[in-house]
Order: structure tokens, then sequence, then C-alpha cells
């Protein structure tokens, strides 16, 4: 059963697990479960999402039950009317706040703006050593992306050389094996905490939260947050 966060007559929200898909995908053959599948078998209503979130990203994740709403949200998630928090673990000890403003590729070659601003919220030096470390440090941040590039926050934190754990991608792969041999753990470590908008019927401000899932609460309780 999925966690059901949100709802009122135009909308839902769900706190989504790691690694399940949105809707069916030619690129992820492998996949037999999907969020927009599961939730209409769930509450028995259709749904559409009207917006994405990575296959490896848990939290929030919105759908309409209608056709006006769905396009408003789409919309207003285009529009950046839609502030997003996350939360990572990151390799290394971040700063405590800076703005990552570094311009993003498409598929296509096209360089499109990308912001994103980060806050330390702790940082942990385990007694594990990996390469020539003695130790592994790592941080916790709040991310908030105030543009909505494709793997944005992933490419971002990569960028500053703070790569979001269990990151395959755009992760590092010294730190993604170890979490794998010494806690079993492949979880990708971005959890999309928290929306706010302004709601496209009612008008209403809206705050949509969600807990952070199993795995990225197990590994907090390895770093000892």
């Amino acid at each position: 059963m999925l966690e059901i966060i949100y709802r009122d007559e135009h909308l839902i929200a769900i706190n989504k697990p790691h690694g399940l898909l949105v809707h069916r995908s030619s690129i992820a053959a492998d996949a037999s479960e999907f969020a927009l599948q599961l939730l209409r078998d769930q509450i028995g209503v259709k749904v559409n999402p009207v917006h994405r979130i990575d296959r490896k990203t848990g939290g929030i994740l919105l759908f309409a039950f209608d056709k006006p709403t769905e396009i408003a949200m789409q919309k207003a998630f285009m529009e950046n009317e839609v502030s997003k928090k996350y939360l990572a673990i990151v390799r290394g000890h971040t700063v405590d706040k800076e703005d990552i403003d570094y311009p993003l590729r498409k598929e296509n070659g096209t360089l499109q703006d990308a912001f994103t601003s980060y806050t330390t919220l702790k940082r942990a030096e385990l007694d594990v050593a990996l390469g020539k470390h003695p130790t592994s440090r790592y941080s916790l941040v709040e991310a908030v992306p105030t543009t909505g590039r494709m793997h944005q926050l992933r490419k971002h934190l990569s960028h500053i050389f703070h790569p979001i754990i269990g990151d395959r991608t755009h992760g590092c792969n010294k730190q993604n094996k170890l979490f794998s041999e010494r806690w079993e753990m492949n979880t990708m470590l971005l959890h999309a905490q928290q929306l706010n908008f302004k709601h496209p019927i009612t008008g209403e401000a809206v705050k949509i939260e969600a807990e952070i899932q199993p795995e990225f609460k197990r590994a907090m309780d390895i770093m000892g947050w």
C-alpha cells in the first residue's frame, strides 16, 4: 500500500518509495510495478502525475484527479511556481550554505540555466577507511532547486564534488561500493521532502511534507544522526 500524504477533490500525493517508477517506461523494462497503476488500484480512481521524480528518489509525488488541475499544476511546475525542498546525504563535509549557479545541458545539447541553494543540516565522520583516507566524511543537506532541470540536484551536487550517495550515474563509485558492501545499501539517498504551492482550483496555500523512507532513515542511523 502506498502512503497517501495529501488528498482533496482535485489532488492526491503519495510518499513514493525509492526505486519505484512513476509510470511505465521503455527505458526501464525490468520494472513490473509503477506508482501510477498502484495508486489507481489502491483508491479505485484514475489519476495522472503532474510532475516527475527519479525512480531512485523517494518522497512526494503529486497526482491530479482531473484534466484542468493536471494542466494547471504542470504549468505551475514549469513556471517554477512550486517551491521544492529535498534532503540528500552526500560525500564529504559541505559548507554551511551555498548557491550553485551552473547551467545544465539538455539531451539535444542546449544549455539551460539551473540554480540550486543548499543548507548543511548535519555532518558526520565515520571510522571507516576509504582509499587514502583513514575516515569517511558525509553531510546531510537540505537542497532547494529554483529551476527544474533533469537530474538537477544530482548533477549540481556532483559538480561541487559532493555527490549524492547511491547515485550511480553522477555519483562516486567508491562510495557506492562501500555502502553496498559494508551496509548492503544501494538506495540513492535523495528524498523529496516538501512541496509548497498555490492550489490551482481553490487558490489556497498548500504545503505537503513526506517523512523519509526506511533506507534513508537507516543511513541516518549509520551516521549517528
